[in-house]
């Protein structure tokens, strides 16, 4: 790699690799070198200009998993313009909120989202929706060559625990996440073909489009993430490695075990937050390691697990060495560092993290603590400097004086056979400050009774952790980084007590 900008990655892998496979988009085959990527990228950026759009502006996309997203990033970036992505399942209220927050002044959307944004184009500073055919023919762009530091996007976070908020991110941020992956395991380089199924609205897609740029890596992309076809897209398409995230991986162990398992390339997987009950058996079955990772929208890739580390640490939740770039301090409720082995609250500092919240001084305020950003973890760090994950600050209850991580709860249910996924929320009350709660989605064509999960559960954990109350809901919200929208959970009245089996009275209230 040999540039701090997307501009320069780009044009860095045209000359490198000109005739190589850049992307390879599943769903529709179209194939792109890198050489055709540079052609694109600047008549892109050449018709985007002849439509009004200048440096500094901010332009949203609402397009599905197309080559035309990440040629409009890249086309943006070019003019020094401002991406803000946009969730393909926003609908009026959500959507309003991205298109006003952000400012944006024009949308380039897919076909089946322009009625949507058209009729919320009027309530923001929207001038103009089109779809990408009907952006205009434009001459050669102007001359310009972007500063590390200077944004590339404005990326709205999952929103787990309330509204989102727009992450600055420069171009930094994607040449020292790519870079490091080049540099510092998995040394990706242009022997490999690497993978993402997340919608292209998420992170992930797009700096594993960076990462290609920086290694000269095949970039293959599905429309998004099937349990049910991923392995065989994986060993069709040859790839040699790929990152997932939230339930994905136990999503994959619920297929069919296959003869077919092994007989893949892949060399190494990086996951973040691979359930520890599992871990062990997801690289007995494909016979691969998989690799813990830490990253956030706002700080970009943190902490890694690398081979050196690996083998003895697999199930325990270790989350691995700062990578790159990067280090790491577990604080004390006052950002004071606590000794080693205790926990505390995961801090982050770096080059190339976001530059703050778009128009959100406060929070951006909240978030950064003398130069530290806050993660809302909770994590210790071992004599060696390994980081272990515990939960988060955001996310724990504490009944009768006793602290009860959610996660760990969640984990310890989706072990049972019947259960698909669930949530663990805390629940107030009077006596013992909070209950626990649970809201499990059960596998297609299962049965179980609260009593039965509560009898599993205390197999796994402390009694004062077992959930009192248990409801049983078709389907829980999800951000599309597969975690579940806490926040929205409680919006909607889940955290109470009502339409639950409640375990200590016998009854369904």
């Amino acid at each position: 790699m040999s540039a701090d900008d997307l501009v320069g990655l780009l044009r860095h892998a045209a000359v490198t690799w000109p005739d190589k496979t850049a992307w390879v988009f599943d769903a529709t085959d179209d194939r792109l070198t890198f050489a055709d990527l540079a052609d694109r990228v600047e008549a892109l950026a050449g018709s985007l200009h002849a439509l009004g759009v200048r440096r500094g502006d901010h332009v949203a996309v609402m397009l599905e998993n197309q080559p035309e997203f990440p040629l409009t990033w890249l086309a943006l970036a070019r003019l020094g313009a401002v991406l803000v992505p946009v969730n393909t399942n926003y609908r009026e209220l959500d959507g309003r909120h991205v298109l006003a927050h952000s400012g944006a002044r024009f949308v380039v959307a897919g076909e089946r989202f322009t009625e949507l944004l058209t009729t919320i184009a009027p309530k923001t500073s929207v001038e103009r929706v089109l779809t990408f055919s009907e952006l205009p023919d434009g001459d050669e762009p102007p001359a310009y060559e972007p500063a590390p530091e200077l944004p590339t996007n404005i990326q709205y976070t999952s929103g787990t625990t309330g509204a989102p908020k727009g992450c600055v991110l420069p171009h930094r941020y994607w040449t020292t996440l790519a870079g490091g992956l080049v540099a510092d395991f998995p040394n990706i380089n242009a022997e490999d073909t690497i993978l993402t199924a997340q919608p292209f609205h998420y992170i992930d897609p797009q700096w594993n489009v960076a990462l290609g740029l920086a290694s000269g890596a095949t970039l293959v992309v599905l429309d998004r993430f099937h349990p049910s076809t991923f392995w065989q897209k994986v060993r069709e398409h040859g790839v040699t490695w790929f990152y997932c995230l939230g339930l994905m991986p136990t999503l994959l162990l619920r297929m069919p075990p296959s003869e077919a398992d092994r007989d893949h390339r892949v060399r190494a997987i990086s996951a973040s937050a691979i359930p520890k009950e599992l871990h062990a058996e997801l690289e007995q079955r494909w016979g691969v390691p998989w690799f813990e990772a830490f990253g956030m929208t706002e700080t970009g890739g943190d902490i890694r697990m690398d081979p050196a580390d690996h083998d003895e640490y697999v199930g325990t939740g270790c989350l691995g060495r700062p990578a790159p770039g990067r280090e790491v301090m577990i604080a004390d409720e006052h950002g004071r560092p606590v000794p080693r082995g205790q926990e505390g609250e995961l801090l982050i500092r770096g080059v190339g993290l976001m530059h703050g919240y778009h128009d959100d001084p406060e929070a951006t305020a909240r978030a950064f603590r003398g130069g530290w950003f806050r993660t809302g973890d909770v994590a210790r760090m071992d004599a060696e400097g390994r980081v272990f994950y515990v939960g988060r600050t955001k996310d724990m209850i504490r009944r009768s004086g006793e602290n009860i991580v959610a996660d760990e709860v969640e984990r310890a249910l989706q072990q049972h056979p019947a259960v698909r996924t669930a949530a663990v929320l805390g629940v107030p009350d009077e006596l013992r400050g909070e209950e626990v709660k649970a809201l499990v989605v059960l596998a297609e064509g299962q049965q179980v009774t609260p009593d039965e999960l509560a009898e599993f559960c205390g197999t796994k954990l402390a009694y004062f952790k077992v959930p009192r109350y248990w409801a049983f809901v078709e389907s829980l919200p999800m951000t599309a980084s597969e975690r579940i929208a806490k926040g929205e959970l409680r919006k909607a009245g889940a955290a109470t007590p009502e339409d639950s089996y409640d375990r200590v009275e016998q009854q369904w209230r």
